[in-house]
């Protein structure tokens, strides 16, 4: 039996009393400071918009202040009370909210609600999370551009109320969970600026042909191993137009003048920007769609093969992509382009890379044009200059930065994927622990 077991049997055997969120707090409105009052140093002020950007469920410090003339007319959270922001968006992100774990009492902007309570801080900020409150939040928010929920109506909202010992013993467990995926969180921050910092490493050459300095190099050092010398010759540059290593470059179809999306027999999907993940295509249930004639007529423009490079050139320019599966349900937008390698010349996964590195994104970013709406123009990116080195030296790199790839960006072998997991992990216990039976 868990300590959390015991105690439930000892403190509550009948069930946990859930009570009205009015009767066990008081619940009142933010103050009126606005960004445009804040100041280097001061007395600490917490604004709505940053609980939804920038603090996480518990906070003992601000990121911001504002000046003692205006902080004394503000309201405030005193230590321990619950800030929430009570206007937003969408329905998912309204009432998100914070604990306040600092030492002194917090300025605290409009668009939310002050919870001051006699409970445990973060056991009620775990309870906010769950999706018990979830389904009742949404019950009383309204509105539809601008979704918000009132600080009456938050006075209804039922929540379990065990001992304080109880609660104590369920953030213990539940903060253990919230530590791990922080610790994760930050390797996998780790991670990627590592594989960034290797990637240009790897993939930034000398637009120097190293061929020139063959003889430099043997009357320099007449001694030099013949395994070295090998192994330079081997990893030897040339540069070269984009398209002199490819085979061709395409861009997709435009819609309004071709076809129509979402039709009611639209069943495959219509690849854009969004869909264009760490290296890899991931359709979701928001992708626009097409159907069988429209995915003809791409087919008949783009031509997408296993192999292909996708690469956006319009908009958010940059993102990369390699074709690994049969392309037979989904095309492309126009404005992602599909490079097709010459594989005798220029390995895919390495073009890819080569196309994300620092060097390269400066080369083509200086080639970009259009107004509101920038985009690379397809014959200039035909004349960019890229490093090729020989095919085993591409190989090479391709592995090494591959099992950086995997580690950083895999939803279904690296970080990320067990980050996915534990929060699940974590969302289900938070559920699970914070659901009890009502005392009769």
């Amino acid at each position: 039996m868990t300590k959390l077991e015991q105690l439930i049997e000892e403190l509550c055997p009948n069930g946990v009393e859930h009570k009205k969120l009015g009767e066990i707090a008081t619940i009142s409105r933010g103050g009126s400071f606005q960004k445009k009052d804040y100041t280097e140093t001061g007395f600490p002020c917490i604004h709505y918009g940053q609980i939804y950007t920038f603090y996480n469920m518990f906070t003992d410090s601000t990121i911001s202040f504002i000046p003692e003339n205006v902080y004394k007319k503000q309201k405030f959270a005193q230590p321990q009370d619950i800030i929430m922001a009570v206007t937003s968006e969408n329905i998912e992100d309204v009432c998100k909210c914070i604990s306040w774990l600092g030492n002194t009492p917090v300025a605290v902007s409009g668009h939310t609600a002050i919870i001051h309570h006699n409970q445990n801080s973060k056991y009620l900020s775990y309870f906010f999370h769950t999706s018990m409150f979830f389904s009742q939040k949404k019950k009383i928010a309204h509105g539809t551009k601008v979704v918000e929920v009132t600080p009456d109506k938050l006075k209804d909202i039922i929540v379990p109320v065990p001992p304080i010992e109880v609660q104590a013993e369920i953030v213990k467990i539940l903060d253990n969970f919230t530590e791990l995926t922080a610790e994760l969180t930050a390797e996998l921050t780790a991670r990627q600026k590592q594989y960034e910092y290797y990637r240009d490493l790897l993939l930034t050459f000398s637009d120097v042909d190293d061929s020139q300095n063959v003889h430099v190099e043997r009357e320099r050092e007449r001694e030099r191993e013949r395994e070295r010398e090998r192994e330079r010759r081997s990893r030897a540059v040339r540069w070269l137009t984009l398209n002199d290593v490819i085979l061709s470059l395409n861009t997709g179809l435009n819609p309004r003048q071709f076809f129509r999306l979402n039709t009611d027999d639209a069943e495959n999907y219509y690849i854009t920007i969004r869909e264009i993940h760490g290296g890899r295509i991931v359709p979701s249930e928001k992708t626009d769609r097409i159907n069988d004639e429209a995915l003809c007529l791409c087919n008949n423009r783009s031509n997408l093969e296993v192999g292909d490079v996708l690469f956006s050139g319009t908009g958010t320019i940059g993102e990369t992509a390699v074709i690994t599966e049969e392309p037979s349900n989904w095309n492309i937008k126009e404005g992602v382009y599909t490079i097709k390698p010459d594989q005798t010349r220029i390995v895919p996964q390495f073009l890819r890379y080569l196309l994300t590195s620092e060097q390269m994104k400066t080369a083509y970013m200086k080639k970009v044009a259009g107004g509101t709406v920038k985009s690379i123009p397809m014959a200039e990116m035909r004349k960019l200059l890229i490093p090729v080195p020989s095919i085993d030296e591409q190989k090479r790199i391709v592995l090494l930065l591959s099992r950086f790839d995997t580690l950083c960006n895999d939803l279904k072998e690296g970080l990320p994927a067990e980050i996915e997991a534990r929060q699940r992990q974590y969302e289900y216990y938070r559920d699970r622990l914070l659901t009890f039976k009502e005392a009769v």
